[in-house]
């Protein structure tokens, strides 16, 4: 083992190797009791947002009316399957992401992103709070073009606000969406299971505008 900045992005030769199998969860959602693996039903769309520690994540989302489902995973990095201990050793360069299945009909993306932006500090670079690593990073992972214009002009918005409020510049990853790769079972809706466990959310009290 090489010494590591876990605040560092490795490259794909530093990754750890790839594993053969995919981690197996429950497909039920225990909180919303719908799936949380696919296939989703027709007219649901799905985003990856990562905002640190996925726990209290998942938890923020699965309580937004409209939304479908939610899943905690990994994403953005190069290990396939990865285990939670391989993404926190900070050699996968996978974020902790939750995957957030969502009727745009009746939850519209900007709505989504603002609890997004306002539940997390998105310019704190390679953690969040007191959780230090590449696997806190901030990140958006759209599906479709329309959602990445719409995560574009989202974090534009923010970023405005946050510079009135004398606040830094955002350092959200923002791209079209890597493959997802489930955590371990025992992650998925943890804070349903354990409900006195961590939680470091904590947002910068700048509210997110919407555009006209």
């Amino acid at each position: 083992m090489f010494s590591l900045n876990k605040e560092r992005l490795v490259t794909r030769a530093e990754a750890l190797p790839d594993r053969p199998a995919a981690i197996q969860v429950n497909p039920r959602h225990l909180v919303l009791g719908n799936t949380q693996v696919p296939p989703f039903p027709a007219g649901l769309e799905q985003v990856q947002l990562a905002m640190g520690c996925f726990w209290g994540a998942e938890r923020r989302f699965w309580q937004q009316p409209g939304v479908y489902s939610t899943a905690v995973g990994y994403a953005g990095g190069f290990t396939v399957n990865p285990s939670y201990q391989d993404v926190c050793s900070g050699r996968t360069a996978h974020t902790e992401v939750v995957l957030v299945v969502f009727d745009p009909v009746e939850l519209p993306l900007e709505e989504l992103l603002t609890v997004f932006w306002e539940a997390h500090d998105p310019t704190q670079g390679m953690r969040q709070g007191n959780d230090r690593g590449t696997q806190y990073r901030s990140a958006i992972y759209t599906t479709t073009p329309v959602q990445l214009d719409i995560a574009q002009r989202s974090l534009a918005l923010y970023q405005q606000a946050l510079t009135r409020a004398g606040r830094g510049s955002i350092t959200t990853e923002l791209r079209a969406a890597p493959s997802f790769y489930y955590a371990e079972d025992y992650h998925q809706q943890y804070l349903a299971k354990n409900p006195d466990g961590y939680c470091g959310l904590k947002g910068t009290g700048v509210a997110c505008p919407h555009a006209n």
